[in-house]
């Protein structure tokens, strides 16, 4: 029976013992946690958070005196510890962004794990990353992925230290508790160092899909395994190509941007995690963009500013960003133009229909 009129005293009483029974069963009542459970917006812990890659480069050097690469620790990575997230090694609460560094003539052993890999090499070469047996090159611009459970270990075959950036989906993984991990051999499987991997050779021309994969029920992520820096450039330069000569293209003025996808599927490379590389003219900026979705980027080259949840942050070549999901954002290009490369968990919340986006010159996005 709903009570019209209780005495204040002895209902408090009452309203207290109601509580201690509630939480002796582990039971919690929802009008005193509504806000916190269902916020009108999102309320990340996360916070916007800016790397300097050549205050990172340098840490990593010297980890590489230290530190060995073997079995048990499996490699040298240094992760991004979002200042928001209480010390946990994540660049935001879904993606793990780290550096890796490789010595001359190491090699890291093979291993494999339900989490989803990948990674962005800003300058040098001379490691081979051996996919499920498939030695596939790592060059200045080069984006490599390793899907889920696939077997892979690098291999450094020259005199000069290698580094790139690493990203995985380990926090989203280790929320839902679906991490696996295996141990492979102790070296790479294969030894070779041939210029085009097998997945470039069979997957890698654009729009010819090999006609013998197309029976298999289409993968959840992209079967190849490179995607090179030349063709990302050429994409890059023919949108803006095409803007000067009046054409569409662009995703806004002076800004092109391409996303990596599975050539078998359209869908996007890794099926937890979305990749972008963007190009701004010199002097360009976006307007203001806010997602659900979190995201980690990566200047390739130029420079500019980045403009996120009120903050003002001057962006140099390989320096690292971390935006919390629906902060508001927006970059300025510098006088040599800006790019970028992207990585989010957009595909994610895209499929559990909980994105959502906002874009604005002006006011609110909504």
């Amino acid at each position: 029976m709903t009570r019209t009129s209780p005495e204040p005293v002895a209902e408090e009483a009452e309203l207290a013992e109601l509580y201690e029974d509630l939480a002796r069963q582990g039971l919690v009542p929802l009008w005193t946690i509504r806000e916190g459970l269902m916020p009108t917006e999102p309320t990340p812990r996360a916070q916007p958070a800016l790397w300097r890659w050549d205050e990172l480069l340098p840490l990593a050097a010297r980890a590489a005196d230290l530190v060995p690469v073997g079995r048990g620790g499996e490699r040298r990575a240094i992760s991004l510890a979002n200042p928001g997230l209480g010390g946990a090694p994540y660049a935001t609460p879904t993606l793990w962004a780290a550096i890796q560094y490789l010595g001359p003539r190491e090699a890291a052993p093979s291993h494999r794990h339900s989490q989803s890999a990948f990674r962005f090499v800003l300058e040098g070469e001379g490691v081979w990353t051996v996919v499920d047996g498939d030695p596939v090159a790592m060059r200045t611009g080069d984006l490599l992925l390793t899907p889920g459970w696939c077997f892979h270990g690098h291999r450094n075959v020259t005199d000069r230290p290698m580094a790139w950036l690493d990203g995985l989906d380990i926090p989203f993984v280790a929320q839902m508790d679906q991490g696996f991990f295996e141990y492979g051999p102790a070296e790479p499987e294969d030894a070779g160092t041939p210029p085009r991997s097998r997945s470039e050779r069979l997957w890698g021309q654009a729009g010819l899909a090999p006609v013998a994969a197309l029976g298999a029920p289409a993968p959840l992520a992209s079967p190849l395994v490179a995607y090179r820096a030349e063709r990302i450039d050429e994409a890059l330069a023919a949108q803006l190509a095409l803007e000067d000569e009046g054409h569409p293209g662009v995703l806004e003025p002076g800004h092109a941007a391409v996303r990596v996808t599975n050539p078998a599927t359209g869908a996007d490379a890794l099926p937890t995690i979305r990749l972008e590389f963007h190009r701004l003219r010199p002097g360009a900026s976006t307007p203001w963009h806010r997602s659900s979705a979190s995201a980690v980027w990566q200047v390739t080259a130029g420079s500019g500013t980045a403009e996120v949840a009120s903050r003002s942050m001057t962006l140099g070549r390989g320096d690292l960003l971390a935006v919390p999901s629906w902060a508001e954002l927006r970059f300025l290009a510098g006088t040599g133009g800006l790019d970028l490369f992207c990585f989010s968990d957009a595909p994610v919340f895209e499929r559990l229909g909980l994105l959502r986006q906002g874009t604005r010159a002006g006011g609110s996005t909504r």
